[in-house]
């Protein structure tokens, strides 16, 4: 049986934070999709409108831009001074005057138990839980305000400047080089025993256990210090701990809330029919060249190249096609559904069926059908 000491805690913002980056949420989801009990996975799929857990997992990040979700910013980490005991952490938690992701589990699992509520209702509660589940398992999103969960602690990793936040969303993932299916795969290794005692657990016990780790994280961590190999070693043997045991926790309260639930639909309101103009067909899409796109502003083209490199931003990843940025012949943006073909598609070449636009003078086509790029 593996054993891991842990002590942590981060987090912050006057920023939306992300999380365990896109890899790391979906691998929790894909862990969790494992584990739930066959009414469970039934309930699942009906309020999720039948997208998988992993689709849903990224979506509370996506909203951050989103003017009507702003409120929900606070909601994926809680600020706290370090140093506290277990005692004093938990009434500090309970205390606190503003929303913050202990507050929204509970309040997303009491709707996900409200049987008044609509099916829209339901599915953006459960995928916000699916989401917050794993925001609390991340260590730097459980600690101090003054530094914004690590974000203005400046470190070196891997030969290059990056802060403490960073590093703990997505930079040691990435560094390990496995894609979010590999990683769960990889990281599912706890046996009965351990799945029934993370399951045990409660939301303020993840918490703990993020506060504990990230205050080892600071004490460990000098500004500007390097993050040499063994250090990396450490941290990445946390990260396997944490995201699995925010996959099998997500699974557990699932299964809490649902396997005994009849699976009844969630009764919609009455959608009033609006009357649809028919558009204009867009036209024949025409081959091109990657060097001659400038030339094809507006146009809906069929176009292939070699991607050389990839930017999440949370709302869309960049795909730099043709060359690495900032030389590339092609930015990709790759938005809605068409995100999840990030992993695959790295130092592949594509191709890919849009409309041509051009952003700071570069050619952009954006991609939300995932059916629009081939490999």
């Amino acid at each position: 049986m593996r054993q891991y000491t842990l002590s942590a805690s981060l987090i912050i913002l006057t920023i939306a934070l992300v999380s365990w980056g896109q890899k790391g949420h979906k691998a929790i989801a894909t862990i969790a999709e494992k584990h739930l009990a066959p009414n469970t996975k039934t309930i699942v799929s009906t309020y999720l409108k039948g997208e998988t857990m992993s689709e849903a997992s990224t979506w509370a990040d996506e909203i951050s831009d989103d003017p009507q979700y702003k409120k929900t910013a606070s909601w994926h980490y809680i600020n706290l001074p370090m140093g506290l005991t277990k005692e004093q952490f938990t009434d500090y938690v309970i205390k606190q005057d503003k929303d913050n992701v202990y507050t929204a589990i509970l309040k997303a699992e009491a709707n996900l138990k409200d049987k008044t509520l609509s099916l829209a209702q339901k599915n953006q509660a459960l995928k916000f839980l699916i989401h917050l589940v794993g925001d609390a398992h991340q260590p730097m999103h459980v600690s101090r305000a003054e530094d914004k969960g690590g974000n203005d602690v400046q470190v070196r990793f891997n030969g290059n400047g990056t802060n403490l936040h960073a590093l703990w969303d997505g930079k040691l993932i990435d560094h390990e080089g496995f894609n979010y299916a590999e990683m769960a795969k990889k990281y599912d290794w706890a046996n009965p025993e351990q799945v029934k005692k993370w399951q045990a657990d409660s939301p303020m016990q993840w918490l703990w256990e993020s506060y504990q780790v990230s205050t080892q994280i600071y004490d460990d961590t000098q500004p500007g210090s390097n993050i040499d190999e063994a250090s990396y070693k450490r941290s990445i043997a946390i990260v396997h701990l944490r995201i699995a045991q925010a996959g099998i926790r997500l699974a557990g309260e699932l299964n809490k809330l649902f396997n005994e639930q009849q699976q009844t639909r969630p009764i919609e309101k009455p959608i009033v029919p609006i009357a649809v103009v028919p558009s204009k067909p867009l036209a024949k899409a025409i081959t091109v060249k990657l060097t001659d796109l400038k030339s094809s502003v507006g146009k809906n083209v069929i176009v292939t190249g070699k991607v050389f490199s990839l930017k999440d931003i949370k709302s869309m990843v960049l795909v730099n096609v043709g060359a690495a940025h900032p030389n590339q012949l092609l930015t990709l943006a790759l938005k809605g559904k068409a995100k999840v073909l990030a992993d695959k598609i790295n130092g592949k070449t594509i191709t890919i069926q849009g409309t041509v636009s051009l952003f700071k003078n570069k050619p952009e086509m954006v991609v939300t059908d995932p059916s629009l790029i081939k490999f």
